[in-house]
């Protein structure tokens, strides 16, 4: 017992034992109802470093844990060896990066499968938003960072992550411009987007075909024709736009 409690608040333990101690009071407030679980997800995008899908403080929470658990079990370790001085200090150095790397490595194999418990039940599958189009919701869009706001088929809005293609040419989307959502990256969680002239609107839905990682080149097909437009279904909000 005693080895653990040195290694909890020797170093590197104490890198992991101070950020387990905010944890645990997060979640206690959360357990109280002072704070939400997706409190922190308008601040971070954590799908840049693989850990998207799941609420940031989830995300951190297992990166915590996780390496905690390997540091003190490391620290143990190290402390029973016959290393002293520099070779003592490089372990120490040594087990603090390997625990971080351990635990991104868990943390990301974990994350895809939680998303699906913590996604909601009442927003549409991804393959249903793609062809949609949207108002970018941060400051721009580009390879590694995004999000934009689309209209459900339930009428209601949701905020997706998105990304833009690398190797797309024109200006990178910025906050209030209009994207169309052309695919889905199942890996990172995330739509791939275009440029598109106009935000979100109520009408017919944009198909996919009509984006392309350059952004549209031609008028979009629509499910509604056009012209005259016909009338769009009592229970059909997808946005429409010219995405020309």
């Amino acid at each position: 017992m005693g080895e653990l409690v040195d290694a909890a608040v020797g170093f590197p333990g104490v890198a992991f034992s101070s950020a387990l101690a905010v944890v645990v009071c997060f979640w206690l407030l959360v357990a109280v109802g002072a704070v939400r679980v997706d409190s922190f997800d308008e601040d971070a995008d954590l799908g840049t470093v693989g850990l998207g899908g799941v609420p940031v403080s989830v995300a951190v929470s297992l990166l915590t844990g996780t390496g905690w658990a390997v540091s003190i079990g490391g620290t143990v370790a190290v402390a029973r060896t016959d290393w002293t001085g520099l070779a003592h200090a490089a372990g120490d150095v040594g087990l603090l990066a390997l625990s971080a790397l351990v635990a991104w490595g868990v943390t990301r194999a974990l994350a895809r499968p939680l998303a699906w418990a913590f996604r909601d039940r009442s927003s549409p599958a991804p393959g249903d938003l793609v062809g949609s189009v949207g108002t970018v919701h941060t400051g721009w869009v580009d390879a590694e960072w995004g999000r934009a706001e689309v209209a459900t088929g339930a009428g209601g809005v949701a905020v997706v992550e998105v990304r833009r293609d690398p190797l797309a040419r024109g200006a990178r989307p910025t906050m209030g411009g209009g994207v169309v959502l052309y695919a889905y990256d199942e890996a990172g969680a995330f739509f791939w987007a275009a440029p598109c002239a106009a935000a979100f609107a109520p009408g017919g839905r944009v198909t996919p075909a009509a984006a392309t990682p350059d952004g549209p080149a031609a008028e979009p097909r629509r499910t509604t024709p056009d012209p005259p437009p016909a009338a769009a279904p009592a229970d059909d909000n997808w946005p429409q736009a010219d995405c020309a």
